[in-house]
This record gives C-alpha cells, sequence and structure tokens, in this order.
C-alpha cells in the first residue's frame, strides 16, 4: 500500500485550532505531494480558507533549487505568482529574523530529508525552531519518509564541541529518524517551549526505502539525483574533506569518486580485498565539469552497492579514505576551512563531527 504524505491530504488533516493562522512555509523542489504537485500550489489554493499564506522560506539550494553547487548562498525575493516574499535561509541569514517572521505566526515545514546528518535541511528546520519558540511561532512539521529507512543506524553521535551548519545537534551520522522525528526531538531536547504538531504519515514503515513508498522520487538538491545517491552519502559525503573528488560534476555524484594521480584498476583491486559488505567498486576514469578537477580526466571508481540491506555506508567512506590515504600519501591532503560557515577546523572534522584523530590515527 502506497505511502501517504499529510500533503497529499491537507485540508483533512489540518488541525481546527489553526485554522486562519498568519503561515509561513519552509519548502524546497522536493516538496511535492504523491502526484507530483508542488506544496506552494496547495498552499496558494488553501489560502483564504484553512489559512493566511504569507510569506515563503528556502534552505540551501534555493527554494527553486537555483544553487546547483554546493555552499553558494541565494537572495530572497518576491514570489512572481503568489506576490510574497520567499525568504533566504542559506545567505546572509541561515535562521529567520525577526522582520522575516513579522506577518507570520505559524511555520509550516515540509522539507525532503535523506537521513544524514551533514544534510543542512534538518539544521535550517532547527534553526527555524529556535526562531519560533523565541517569538511565540507555532511550527507545523509535514512529515515524510527516511529515503533509507528509518531503523539503520550508523556512525559517531557529534561531538558537542564540533556542532556546525553540517551538526548542530548529537545525532548520529545516519540518523534513523523522519524529519518529523527529528522534529520531536529537538523540540524535547533543546525547544520545550516551542509548541510544535507533526501531521503524520500514513501507512509508513520504519524499515521501508524510499522505492518501496509508491512516491516518486523528486531530487531534493541538485546533487541527490537518485535513492542511490542517498544510499551511498552518508560516508560518501566524506570526500568533501579531501582533495579525492567526490563525483560533484557528474551524473552520479558520491557513487564516482576518484582524482587524476589515482590509478582505477590498483585502486578497485585494494577496495575489493577489503571485502567490505554489500559493495563493489568498478573501476573508472571521469572527467568533473565543475568542482573539484573540473575539465581535468580522474582515475578512480563507481562505488556499486549489491546489497543495501547489509551496506554500511559510513565505514564504507572511512575505508575509501583510509585507502586513499595509504596508497596516495604524496597526493592526498585533508582539505582546508573554510567549510559550511566554519572557518577553523578542519572540513573532515566538521563532517566527522569529532577530532580527525579519532578516525585516521596517523
Amino acid at each position: 500500500m502506497a505511502v501517504e504524505l499529510p500533503i497529499d491530504h491537507l485540508a483533512e488533516v489540518w488541525p481546527d485550532e489553526l485554522r486562519g493562522r498568519r503561515i509561513g512555509a519552509l519548502l524546497h523542489p522536493a516538496s511535492v505531494n504523491s502526484k507530483l504537485e508542488h506544496t506552494s500550489q496547495i498552499l496558494g489554493r488553501e489560502d483564504g480558507k484553512l489559512f493566511q499564506l504569507r510569506a515563503l522560506f528556502g534552505p540551501q539550494h534555493g527554494y527553486r533549487g537555483e544553487t546547483q553547487d554546493n555552499m553558494i548562498e541565494w537572495r530572497s525575493y518576491k514570489h512572481p505568482r503568489l506576490r510574497i516574499p520567499v525568504y533566504s535561509l542559506y545567505g546572509e541569514h541561515r535562521e529567520p529574523t525577526r522582520e522575516m517572521l513579522r506577518d507570520v505566526d505559524l511555520l509550516l515545514i515540509d522539507l525532503q530529508d535523506i537521513g544524514a546528518r551533514y544534510y543542512t535541511f534538518i539544521w535550517t528546520m532547527y534553526l527555524v525552531m529556535r526562531a519560533c519558540e523565541r517569538q511565540d511561532i507555532h511550527v507545523v512539521v509535514l512529515d515524510r519518509p527516511n529515503p533509507i529507512n528509518a531503523v539503520t543506524v550508523e556512525g559517531p553521535r557529534l561531538n558537542p564541541d564540533y556542532r556546525s551548519f553540517v551538526g548542530m545537534h548529537p545525532i548520529p551520522v545516519r540518523h534513523g529518524k523522519t524529519v518529523g522525528e527529528l522534529a520531536t526531538q529537538f523540540h524535547d531536547e533543546c525547544f520545550p517551549k516551542c509548541a510544535l504538531t507533526i501531521l503524520p504519515m500514513k501507512n509508513w514503515e520504519r524499515a521501508i526505502w524510499f522505492d518501496q513508498t509508491g512516491l516518486p522520487w523528486v531530487m531534493p538538491s541538485p546533487n541527490m539525483p537518485t535513492l542511490d545517491t542517498a544510499t551511498v552519502y552518508p560516508g560518501m559525503c566524506l570526500l568533501e574533506g579531501t582533495n579525492v573528488s567526490e563525483g560533484r560534476g557528474t551524473t552520479r555524484p558520491f557513487e564516482i569518486f576518484g582524482a587524476p594521480w589515482i590509478d582505477p584498476e590498483k585502486f578497485c583491486r585494494e577496495l575489493n580485498g577489503l571485502k567490505l559488505p554489500g559493495t563493489y567498486f568498478r573501476e573508472m576514469f571521469f572527467q568533473p565539469t565543475f568542482q573539484k578537477f573540473a575539465g581535468e580526466l580522474c582515475g578512480g571508481a563507481q562505488l556499486h552497492v549489491t546489497d543495501r540491506d547489509s551496506f554500511r555506508s559510513f565505514e564504507t567512506g572511512l575505508e575509501v579514505i583510509r585507502c586513499s590515504r595509504r596508497m596516495y600519501a604524496n597526493h592526498f591532503q585533508w582539505k582546508q576551512p573554510p567549510y559550511e560557515y566554519e572557518f577553523k577546523r578542519l572540513p573532515i572534522e566538521v563532517l566527522l563531527g569529532g577530532p580527525v584523530s579519532e578516525f585516521f590515527p596517523n
């Protein structure tokens, strides 16, 4: 039975006590219903009936997904059809200001997360909840599936001393929760005075993957094209903290990785020799169109997940880095700051959520 989202039945599930509120909505391109209609269109139809729509907000990569590359800020603007402001929460401000919330007494959040601590949408939600608690604004979260299932948990909990915009609260790397469950956790552990309502899904089960939900996949961000990408992301995103390409600028980011100085045949022989569960590394060459090594021929691999239930992305990512350091010690380097608004710590430490020496001792 297909999963039904709260946005599929918004008029039916909208709480009576919240009718007539002046609302803002935090959305992105994957904020769609099961028929691929964008949440903003549904909100526009209900404007004046269920509530009064006063503002829109967007996270990293933009409300419309207009910033392709990573860590590119975007500016607020006026929505051409709805004639209301669209506020950027990935630019001059990452937390809504008092002025942004001036005409709002309820903020609706409808974001598709992908199940990893580094994915910044959940931290935009965290900051929205913090701002709303301060200004006594009700938060309503429309729940969505964790695409890589909500059972499997991987990686360490964030060390609080290593908080950043890719980790603001101690949760594991692969957190095993839905966006609604994370909002509940943030409420209970950080913002207990934030009035919070979670509108649940129907027919969802914790163990299912996104391709078992019956819902259409829409890229939550420009470099998250498929469920396969999301599956490998909790580990392979660690390459962002190195001078090895994580495949941005290719059609399979985070699955494809390498560098001009890597010999694909030797590299894959070494990686496959580790016999990591559910993996096969296929040797390949590629040429990124942007980001690291743009326009240069790189040797490396494509990570094929042969059994996603036994596959452990985080440990796989660690082993890829260990192998790269061991085989190419004269070339491998840790990327230097800044990274996601962090200007002092190494990007790899920001991603790991702790000291690099705990994972790579030498």
